[in-house]
This record gives C-alpha cells, structure tokens and sequence, in this order.
C-alpha cells in the first residue's frame, strides 16, 4: 500500500494541520487504522480557498484540449493506483474488492467522459445572433457563452470513497467547467481520499497548472465545513449525503452576503410500482426486488425503500419474504450508519413485519428487514416514508390505480420512481406517467433503480428532498452545467471576442447561430 501521511494538500503541498487528530475505523472490525489524520486550522482552511481563487484566472482560460487532457491525465493517474485505492478501501468501507475496483473504473470513466465533453463543447452552450444595421429597429450582434463560477467545494460521500468522493462526480464536473475544487474529505476513508487527492495533485503539476486548482483538506466537525461554504471566494458547492446535512449547509450559503448555489444530493426512497399485470411474474420480481433492497447493506442513494403492490398480490409478498429470511447482513460504512439504520427500522415497525434477514459477522452487519402496511396508512402515517439508509424495505399495497395515485401525490420529491409493468398495463403507466414526471429525476421501467449509468442522458437528481434543486444532475455530462453561468456580449469587438463565440469557430464547437443549430 501506498505511504499515506495523514495531512491535507494544499495547492499542491502537504500541510501539517494542527495537533487534533482522528483515524478512520474499519467498520467491519472496529479497529482504527493508521495513520492518524491531522485537522487544520482555520487560517489553512483559508489558504486553500485563497490558492483556489488565484488559480481560477489561469484555469478558466485552459482551451478545451488542455482542460480535457488534464482530466484524462487525473483518471490515468486513478487506474494506475487501483490496488492501493482498492486495498484501502476496503479497509476504511468495509466493501468489497469486486464492488471497489469497479468503483475505481468508474471514477475514471467519468473523468474521460466529461473529457470527452469538454472537447465536445455542448455544455459552454454557445449561440450567435449577428447584428441587423438594416432591420427597422436595427438589432445588436449578440454572443453567448457559459463561463465557470469560479472555486467549488465538494464534500466527499460515505457511501462511495471513490465515485462521489474526491476525485469523483463533482469533481470532474467542476474541473470540466473550469473551476478549481476544495475537497473537504470525508471522515470514514480519509486514506482513500489522500490516495486519490494525490493523484489529482500530480496531475495538475504534471500539466503545470497553478497548484490551486486542487485541495484536499481535513476537518472534524461541522466548522470546517461551515467555513468552506461561507468563504466569500467560494461559488458554489456539491454535497451527497444526509438531509439535515444537506440543509445545513443551504442555509450557511443563503445567509452570505452574496448567497451561492449548493447542489446537495440528500434523500429518497426510490418508490418502486408493482402494476398487475406484472404482479403474477412472482419469482422475477421477489429476485429483483430482493437483491435490489439488499445490494451493499441497502447503502445506496437509489435504494428501493418504498415497494408498491396490488392489495391481493399475497404470494408475492410471501415469495419477497422467504427470500428476505434467507438474507445475511452486510457490513455498513461506519457504526453511525448502523445505528441510524437501527432507528429507521424501529420507526417502521409501526407497521407489520413480512420478514428479517440474519445479522452478519461483526459489530455493524444488522439483518435486512421487509414489512408492510397499505397505501391509506401510509398516508395516514407519512413518517412510514421517510428515508431508512440500509436495507430496510416496506411493501405498500394498495387497492386500485385511485389509491395508488393519491399515494403517490403525498410523496415527497424523489430521485428515481421504477414501474414494473407489462404490455397488460400500458393504459395505466400513461395515466401515471405525468405524476411519475413530477415526483422523480429518473423513471425506470422494469429494472430496478440501484445503479446509475454514467452518460449524457443521465439523470442522477430529483425534486426536493431528493436534490437541493431538482433542475440539475450530480451525473453525467449535463452535471458541468451546475458550474457555470450565462455571459452575453453584445456589440463586443471582433478581435475582442472569446474563442468559444468567434465567428470563425477555432474549437469547432456545437452552436446556435442565427436561430439554427450548426456543428
């Protein structure tokens, strides 16, 4: 395994911090780890974002191959440090080898794919309307471009060390836009975050850019973070964790003096519609739906927490939970984790009890567990919907498609909604789809919702609570766009003009000119 240090980087160098410590804790153990990772001050914290802010003149006039480049020389430097990223991974999260190398394929994967866009250039969304002298009221030549908001913090993720994490989502996408990042790492795998931090370091040594453009810092507590967000140089923030951390960190950032954007990614529970017709395929869905609930301890943003049957899908209730009894626990992120997850799973127990699983081995390994209430006592009890992180699932089952569709209005705003449905239910998935379009980012038919595709055409993002602002993605290439802006200029000189707007097109980007869309 690589030498870790235990200290942050900032612009590119190691800093000490002061002499407050904490080890991360391998939760499958209970054992801390070394090395011990130093806190820093607060004048560090503000180091940090200072570098940022001076590098950002020199990193947003990167050209587009420059930017692109970099970013592929950071998903390089990740794949060529998979075993130790992997090895310590696994030690700071308690998952296992296959899910963590996958997770580094990841993690670089879209790091070239957002290189890929940068060549591409969609997201500066560039438009063109020439001036018309001869017009009646003569119209002005107009020009526009998206140009980054400046240093970003991103707060690492507990639940992926790697692909929400430093160097992951919002990283690569703040970078694609041109921003440099604070990473405020997550306390759980501080190794994994100095592993791949380094590996971005290099990088931006490697293509001689300002060391700024990338930090890494530690902090315990909420005051690191509330310092990050309410620093008057920083423009914007992504987040993926809890509500109320999620909230807290809304409210910091509205109560600056110039209020910034944060992209927190904070709670659903995926509801997942049994329609009739697919209700009889009972193996099928009790598989899907089973290993789906239990995959990773049930650790994931897109778990399917809510699970909506016909009122007399009977065996297919009883299929879910012979398959549920037969399920072990599996380790959980941290013990904090299991402990919020053994509250969520007494708050449901409201409600009647399908099945549980058997604990795992080790300290926070709980069992699965499935229970069930109807569609009205949801209603009734709107606490039966709220987030359990880990595997806990209630089955709701519900009368006709009236029931159903009321559930559905008292929802709170989700990543994901699934339809399982045959060709038998179409009329109904069209009745449905409207409400199904106001409550999720994503709908997903017949599959289920733990896995996200990174592409152009995901979307990784929902109403409120799901998102912070359900207009925007965390995944995929439309997520570089939460990072930039607007600028339009009017009647600006030929030989004054950015590149991205020149008539002559020097990066041969898509653009709208005129009114019609050229390449």
């Amino acid at each position: 395994m690589s030498t870790l240090l235990g200290q942050s980087i900032i612009a590119g160098t190691s800093a000490a911090g002061t002499s407050e410590t904490f080890r991360a804790v391998d939760p499958a153990t209970g054992a801390e780890l070394e090395p011990a990772y130093h806190v820093l001050a607060p004048a560090d914290v503000d180091a940090a974002v200072d570098a940022a802010r001076a590098a950002f003149a020199t990193y947003r006039a990167t050209s587009p191959s420059q930017r692109a480049s970099f970013l592929r020389t950071i998903a390089d430097n990740l794949d060529s440090r998979r075993d130790a990223l992997v090895e310590r991974a696994m030690a700071e999260s308690g998952l296992p080898q296959a899910r963590l190398t996958g997770e580094v394929g990841r993690t670089s994967g879209q790091l070239r794919l957002m290189a890929s866009e940068v060549e591409l250039g969609e997201h500066q969304g560039v438009r063109i309307d020439h001036a018309q002298p001869d017009r009646a009221v003569p119209a002005p030549d107009l020009r526009l471009r998206s140009v980054p908001l400046g240093p970003v913090v991103v707060f690492g993720a507990s639940n992926f060390p790697l692909a929400f994490s430093t160097a992951g989502g919002d990283t690569a996408a703040a970078l694609a836009a041109g921003c440099p990042v604070i990473v405020k790492a997550h306390n759980a795998h501080p190794g994994t975050a100095e592993l791949a931090g380094r590996a971005i370091a290099d990088a931006v040594a490697e293509h001689h850019l300002p060391g700024g453009v990338f930090s890494l810092v530690y902090g315990s507590g909420n005051d690191i973070g509330a310092q990050l967000v309410g620093h008057p140089q920083v423009k914007a923030v992504g987040f993926t964790g809890s509500r109320s951390g999620g909230l807290a960190l809304v409210e910091i950032a509205q109560r600056r003096r110039v209020p910034i954007p944060v992209y927190a990614e904070m709670s659903s529970i995926n509801p997942v519609l049994v329609l009739p017709g697919r209700a009889g395929e009972i193996e099928e869905v009790a598989d899907g739906y089973v290993g789906s609930l239990t995959l990773g301890s049930g650790q994931f943003c897109t778990n399917p927490g809510l699970l909506f049957v016909p009122a007399e899908a009977d065996d297919l209730v009883a299929a879910i939970g012979e398959r549920v009894s037969a399920s072990i626990g599996q380790t959980m992120l941290t013990a904090g984790i299991r402990e919020a997850y053994d509250r969520g799973a007494a708050r449901l127990s409201a409600s009647t009890v399908v099945a549980a699983g058997t604990a795992g081995d080790g300290p926070n390994a709980p069992a699965p567990i499935v229970l069930q209430a109807s569609a009205q006592e949801l209603r009734d009890n709107p606490s039966l919907g709220e987030e359990v992180f880990g595997a806990a699932g209630l089955i709701v089952r519900y009368t006709d498609l009236a029931d159903l569709e009321a559930t559905l209005d008292s929802l709170e705003g989700q990543l994901t909604v699934t339809v399982q449905t045959t060709e038998v239910d179409h009329d109904a998935v069209e009745q449905l789809l409207p409400r199904l379009e106001e409550l999720a980012g994503r709908i997903i038919v017949n599959a289920w919702p733990t896995g996200v595709e990174v592409t152009h055409s995901m979307v990784h993002g929902g109403p409120f609570p799901a998102t912070s602002d359900g207009r925007t993605t965390s995944v995929g290439t439309l997520a570089i766009t939460r990072f930039q802006r607007p600028v339009s200029y009017q009647g600006l000189p030929d030989a004054l003009q950015p590149d991205a707007v020149r008539d002559a097109n020097p990066y041969g980007l898509p653009r709208r000119v005129d009114g019609s869309l050229e390449r």
